[in-house]
């Protein structure tokens, strides 16, 4: 079985902790906005798109970290994620959790694949 298309979205020297980089991925017929993260040295990354309703979560242009680079946060209502798992600990959407999409690094480059 063949694995799922990924695509390189950055450098791992373009992502330092704390921050976040918005990318598109083809999927198939579809294609997807996602956001890729850098929390505390380690990259995940996310479809853009809040579990509450279905909007982009950037508060600004590709900003998705609270002001103290604790949570991911919408912007349009303020749920509150955890960067490492997607989990909403706070907000109108408790409980629900981030799609996540596969990170794979390799040599300087960090890929993000499809979602199963």
């Amino acid at each position: 079985m063949a694995s799922p298309p990924r695509q390189r979205v950055a450098a791992l020297d373009d992502l330092a902790p704390g921050t976040s980089r918005k990318f598109t991925l083809t999927c198939g017929a579809a294609t997807l906005e996602g956001f890729l993260i850098n929390y505390r040295g380690t990259h995940y990354a996310y479809v853009n798109e809040c579990q509450h309703l279905p909007m982009t979560m950037d508060w600004v242009e590709n900003r998705f970290f609270d002001a103290a680079g604790a949570y991911l946060l919408c912007s349009t209502h303020g749920a509150t994620y955890e960067p490492d798992t997607g989990l909403c600990v706070a907000g109108p959407c408790v409980g629900e959790v981030l799609r996540a999409l596969p990170v794979f690094v390799e040599g300087d480059g960090i890929w993000v694949g499809c979602p199963a």
